[in-house]
């Protein structure tokens, strides 16, 4: 044994000092950009002790201390980049690093990439990531998005279906990540919608997440599989949350069980690119005019609800008085053609009736989605939709009111289920008043796909996560 190789060995042995070729800081769980508007966006990325795609053997991907910075340009070689001023990696926001880019063209396609190291001494570049920013003015723009949810990594990776859905991941697919995401990348959107369930904190039951490191590993396992990095280094993202990647199963503000309501919206504000990390006051809740002919509202559905067990009925909500009020004041404003609800829970449905904790719910909160609907046909409003998660499965749905639901069902297989139906015993809709001119044949993972263009048509895309079309609705606008 050589002098070197003795003294790398003593000095791990003994703990006294790092083995001498420790491994260069990484960025493992890639890059987002996040909230995009026609003048600006939200950059981020983590910085990590290993390069991924692997684990550790912990089964997490640690942080590591060091510092980073973006560079961007309108050309796709960087040439003639701007620079971000350093940012400094660290404990208190789990190594994750986030700016905010403004100053940026309507409609244009920007390039950026990670630069990041221990220090501002030793760096490295990370790849070329790209996203376009919106373009709101101009009528003859064309536009499309992806909207996904219900990502169960728990059923994805030990083959243990969540339902009746298949199981079809197999060993390269757990390498790299779910199929979906390189099916959504081959249809190259210009953004893409979580409506929730990013992630599972409950998900093995026997070994659910309660501590903030336990909800933070759940965060690093889900994000470093290549598939996902490539899809969202191609694009920008909106996110919403649900109850898995809040609490638990259908939680609400309840009960000190963990984790506590405070660590699940801490948890979540943190991990996703959503606001600044000095940012902890604005709401979730948010509004985009992400076209001339479209306006997105993103609702929060976790951080102001009643409990799930009170009575249905005026005093009960899913989405509080003020975000209620919020709503109902930007639809009143907004000159859109088309106005589309992003709801991480149904309000249309059918659900199972057993459920209590959505808008289709007759124990949950049905009367605050009716008297919503009933707003809607007060005030003349037409052209108003909503897309929801939460439901595995897809379909399109309108109420005896005539508001229409689209489902994006979820985004693996394995997480799938064959879902209710009109006329179901045991469903929301026993009766059969609800319409519902498509459900999917079979259980599968997928996504919606959705265009719009100068012509201000909306076509709504169901597809599996092989990137199959199973179905299509094209909504032109009432005049």
């Amino acid at each position: 044994m050589n002098f070197m190789s003795f003294l790398s060995l003593t000095s791990l042995c003994l703990g006294l000092i790092g083995p001498l070729m420790a491994e260069p800081v990484g960025h493992a769980q890639g890059e987002f950009a996040g909230e995009v508007t026609a003048t600006s966006v939200l950059l981020q990325s983590r910085l990590t002790a290993i390069q991924g795609p692997a684990l550790a053997p912990d089964g997490d991907v640690a942080g590591a201390a060091g510092v980073a910075c973006f560079e961007w340009s309108e050309k796709n070689d960087l040439s003639g980049a701007n620079r971000t001023a350093w940012i400094q990696a660290g404990p208190a926001t789990d190594f994750i690093v986030r700016t905010r880019i403004d100053g940026l063209h309507e409609g244009t396609n920007y390039h950026y990439r990670l630069v990041f190291g221990a220090d501002e001494t030793h760096t490295q570049n990370g790849p070329i990531r790209h996203f376009k920013t919106l373009n709101p003015n101009d009528p003859n723009a064309t536009l499309s998005f992806c909207m996904g949810n219900c990502m169960n990594y728990n059923a994805f990776m030990s083959g243990v279906a969540n339902g009746d859905g298949p199981v079809t991941a197999n060993a390269e697919d757990k390498l790299l990540g779910y199929p979906v995401f390189e099916a959504m990348r081959k249809l190259r959107p210009d953004f893409f919608i979580g409506a929730g369930d990013a992630v599972y904190y409950d998900k093995p039951a026997a070994n659910a997440a309660r501590t903030l490191p336990q909800l933070r590993k759940k965060w690093h396992e889900q994000f470093r599989f290549p598939r996902l990095i490539d899809f969202f280094g191609s694009c920008s993202t909106y996110w919403a949350k649900d109850d898995h990647d809040f609490r638990f199963d259908d939680a609400d503000l309840a009960g000190a069980s963990r984790p506590t309501a405070v660590t699940g919206i801490g948890v979540f504000r943190e991990q996703l690119p959503i606001f600044l990390a000095t940012d902890q006051a604005s709401p979730t809740y948010r509004t985009h005019r992400v076209h001339k002919h479209l306006q997105l509202w993103f609702m929060e559905g976790r951080d102001y609800r009643s409990d799930n067990k009170m009575p249905d009925g005026p005093e009960k909500s899913i989405w509080g008085t003020v975000q209620k009020q919020w709503l109902e004041r930007t639809l009143l404003v907004s000159d859109a053609t088309w106005k589309v609800i992003i709801t991480p829970t149904p309000m249309v449905g059918p659900d199972r009736a057993s459920k209590r904790d959505n808008h289709t719910n007759p124990e949950g909160f049905q009367h605050e989605a009716n008297a919503f609907f009933d707003w809607l046909i007060e005030q003349k409003m037409h052209n108003v939709l909503s897309f929801c998660g939460d439901r595995h499965w897809q379909y399109h749905s309108i109420h005896p009111r005539g508001f229409e639901e689209f489902s994006v069902g979820a985004l693996n297989d394995e997480n799938s289920i064959t879902g209710e139906r009109p006329r179901g015993q045991g469903s929301t809709d026993p009766q059969g008043l609800i319409k519902q001119p498509y459900i999917y044949e079979e259980p599968t993972g997928g996504f919606l796909y959705v265009t719009i263009g100068a012509d201000s048509k909306l076509v709504i895309g169901f597809f599996d996560d092989t990137g199959k079309m199973l179905h299509q609705v094209v909504k032109r606008a009432v005049r």
